[in-house]
């Protein structure tokens, strides 16, 4: 399925990041961002580095740029090893679809400890053709905007003064009502929600009362099931019908107040009549939950940043996990990360973009969907996981020199051919155990097969009987892009 956006909605999006001199992305530059957006690429790729960069503008907004600096440990910590100048940021962003580029620049540096504004600017194109124009420019300690809703070049300028070295001059402006292309930005900025989600704070309870959008951590999950039960009993319905699609034993979910003010979350198991505390809930319920309530927000965040969503999940429920993450892109943006080749399999290559670090260790970017030799990997409906674990897409090629080939030698003897004939001592099993071979032992594939409950069902299976008379043999496990799963064999390869 190829990513669409809707045209009947008026909604920002973000097409393009650039960043400079911020920890690993020492110039790196994310392009043709979708609707759907999904970073792969090994640990400290800096993959958590790009979610870093959205949620440091958005702190910048929300607190100030004194805090968000302090908090990341100043320049000496936040500045790329080695690099100089300023730390660089730029977002190039539509308000609607047909609404020409705008693209924000922000320049920050330090100066005796504190961080200063070095530069600031939004500039659009109006046209096709023709030089891009910046109706707001900050240099110096002065903002230089043109108001209106449309700026032009030929509009007047105005000079606005700023009372501090560290004020974002489009959080000054965006405050009045005169620069509405400039409000526009700031709530725009102000509205992304990088989830940090925590199972252990969403088992909470929280002081009763209803809230209208889920933090950051999930400790107010509670308090969003009450405001949904009591503002959108029918969307909080159809939350609770696709859980149970994806656990099926989930009967209901409810946000009880208790009598010293808080709220207790309890969810109920079929066929069970007695609810349980969401405290001894898994931590696979409650992330699925949480993940469904913040896709399915009547007012939906303009931006939506989630890390590795198919930690505490089964692998057979990331398929239908990305597809949600889809069907919410109706209504907002999403950026995500995953080293799963499930979650990868519901996956467009143009909606994935794989990091790493070369050899100075900074972090670079490839797009599979701009190679050749991947053009056709969609189209053959070849899934994507499986094409990356196979090796298609050449930027694979980095990430296993980089840091996964010393993890592929330690872990191919679990796998080793000769091991698992051995335990079988049967011929028609022989084609399985090389495909497994062939296909398991490269890459992602074993580290999620070994933390899967799969996994150990493989390795159940794997165990040698006390003998194969009379045994099934014509249905064998058969390892796919999706999970483990039943493929019949002809009767021709069955000895009985």
């Amino acid at each position: 399925m190829h990513p669409t956006i809707s045209q009947d909605a008026a909604l920002p999006r973000i097409e393009r990041l650039k960043v400079q001199n911020f920890r690993a992305l020492r110039d790196i530059e994310l392009k043709d961002l979708t609707p759907l957006t999904v970073l792969l690429g090994p640990n400290g790729s800096g993959k958590s580095t790009v979610f870093d960069v959205f949620a440091f503008l958005a702190e910048c907004f929300e607190s100030g740029l004194r805090r968000a600096w302090d908090k990341r440990g100043r320049s000496r910590e936040l500045k790329s090893r080695g690099g100089e100048g300023p730390t660089l940021i730029e977002i190039g962003y539509r308000e609607q679809p047909d609404a020409p580029l705008t693209t924000y620049h922000l320049q920050v540096d330090e100066t005796e400890g504190k961080p200063v504004v070095v530069r600031e600017w939004l500039r659009w194109k109006r046209r096709k053709y023709g030089a891009p124009f910046r109706f707001l420019n900050y240099t110096h300690g002065t903002a230089r905007v043109v108001s209106g809703e449309v700026p032009d070049v030929q509009d007047r300028r105005v000079e606005v003064p700023l009372g501090s070295p560290d004020a974002l001059a489009v959080n000054a402006l965006g405050q009045l009502a005169e620069n509405p292309s400039v409000v526009a930005l700031r709530n725009f900025i102000m509205g992304w929600h990088i989830s940090h989600l925590l199972s252990e704070d969403a088992r909470g309870q929280p002081e009763a009362g209803p809230q209208e959008r889920l933090s950051r951590t999930g400790d107010n999950l509670a308090n969003v099931i009450q405001y949904l039960s009591e503002e959108h009993p029918v969307r909080l319905n159809s939350i609770f019908h696709q859980l149970r699609k994806r656990v099926p034993r989930i009967d209901a979910v409810t946000a009880d107040p208790m009598p010293d003010g808080r709220l207790l979350l309890k969810i109920r198991d079929a066929p069970f009549s007695e609810p349980v505390m969401a405290r001894f809930a898994s931590d696979g319920t409650l992330r699925m939950l949480a993940y469904l309530v913040l896709l399915r927000d009547p007012a939906s965040p303009p931006f939506i940043g989630i890390e590795e969503p198919e930690n505490f999940l089964h692998p057979r429920l990331l398929h239908g996990l990305a597809e949600e993450y889809r069907t919410a892109t109706e209504a907002t943006q999403i950026l995500a990360t995953t080293h799963s080749p499930f979650f990868l399999d519901a996956l467009h290559p143009s909606e994935v973009r794989v990091l790493w670090r070369d050899q100075y260790g900074y972090t670079r970017c490839y797009f599979p969907n701009n190679d050749k030799k991947n053009q056709g990997v969609h189209e053959c409906r070849r899934p994507v996981g499986r094409s990356l674990d196979g090796g298609a897409f050449r930027g694979r090629r980095s990430i296993d020199h980089a840091q996964n080939a010393t993890a592929d030698r330690r872990l191919k003897p679990v796998c080793r051919l000769p091991i698992l004939s051995s335990m079988w001592k049967n011929p028609p099993w022989e084609p399985f155990l090389t495909l497994g071979y062939r296909f398991f032992a490269r890459g992602f594939f074993i580290p999620d097969l070994l933390l899967s409950g799969q996994g150990r069902s493989f390795a159940k299976i794997a165990e040698p009987p006390q003998g194969l008379r009379g045994l099934d043999a014509s249905r064998v496990p058969h390892l796919c892009g999706r999970g483990l799963r039943q493929r019949r064999l002809p009767r021709t390869q069955v000895q009985t």
